[in-house]
């Protein structure tokens, strides 16, 4: 009987601020959908880092007769100052591989990489491409040490890091992710208002059957169930709707976004079974949290 009476209270009072429940919901859907979505972007940020931090190499390229550099003066290194910076680099105790790579080697793999771009190969040429040595470090926090052992030296041209590159890329998905997280603040307070506002009219507009409730001895739990229930139902399907979203986002944003940029590390659907529930429980949480807050201020009325 007490079980029939608080769900017929709860449908009562969802059905009675319909408006009201049905805009804590979106809310709440909108709220959790971004806040899972910056935590699907830190998990991808994470797989990415562990997968090509080990994966980073050094590149030091050789002079070429076109190149700026006061240290090339337009001279092409011999193959006796290639042999010796291979070897220094092959040396150094933060290297764990060296591999060289010619002008050829270097022009053949231009035109693959920009095969669908045949005006910018056309205005390329050979020999402009200069041979190179893809250097492997032990760690990729030891760029610096190799990278003032070869730079000025002759025959160098530049030492490129790709982890600054990464590190710039890495830094943009880290800038949504916190834009993510801070719109999904706002909409966690707009969505705790509007509960704290939702029950405590759903309250008001009851008071006599909760009056009649305290006259008649029952305790402020049983009193106060059916209002938790209601936020917390309404946390509920606001978090399998941001689950949806959440969904969509990966199939749509973040898929295509991987097969764009050809990453080989992607999301699974682990990570984001983790996101969803995770997400859900906020959400109820959330509006339980918000229900029961309003309502010890409402009782000691």
């Amino acid at each position: 009987m007490r079980a029939q009476f608080v769900l017929s209270e709860i449908w009562i009072g969802l059905r009675r601020n319909l408006t009201m429940t049905i805009a804590v919901i979106v809310t709440v859907a909108v709220s959790l959908a971004l806040f899972g979505s910056g935590l699907l972007i830190r998990k991808q940020v994470d797989s990415m880092k562990n997968f090509w931090y080990d994966k980073i190499q050094v590149s030091v390229f050789l002079c070429v007769e076109s190149s700026t550099d006061p240290h090339c003066k337009g001279r092409v290194p011999n193959p006796q100052q290639k042999q010796a910076i291979q070897r220094d680099l092959q040396n150094m105790p933060e290297v764990n591989k060296v591999f060289y790579e010619s002008q050829d080697d270097a022009w053949k793999r231009f035109q693959e990489r920009f095969a669908n771009n045949k005006a910018f190969v056309e205005a390329s040429s050979k020999k402009d491409m200069p041979d190179s040595f893809r250097v492997q470090l032990k760690d990729p926090k030891d760029y610096d040490v190799v990278a003032s052992a070869v730079e000025g030296r002759e025959g160098v041209d530049s030492v490129a890091n790709e982890r600054q590159v990464l590190e710039r890329f890495f830094a943009m998905l880290n800038g949504l992710r916190d834009a993510a997280f801070l719109v999904a603040l706002i909409q966690v307070i707009a969505a705790a208002l509007l509960i704290g506002n939702t029950i405590r009219l759903a309250a008001y507009s009851r008071r006599r059957e909760t009056g009649i409730m305290r006259l008649v001895g029952a305790s402020n739990f049983y009193i106060q169930l059916p209002f938790l229930l209601e936020g917390a139902i309404a946390g509920l399907i606001g978090g399998v709707i941001a689950s949806g979203l959440i969904v969509g986002a990966k199939q749509f944003l973040f898929d295509n976004l991987q097969s764009y940029f050809n990453f080989t590390m992607t999301l699974s659907w682990g990570a984001v079974a983790e996101v969803i529930v995770f997400s859900i429980t906020v959400g109820v949480l959330l509006c339980s949290a918000a229900s029961f807050l309003t309502l010890r201020r409402y009782l000691r009325v």
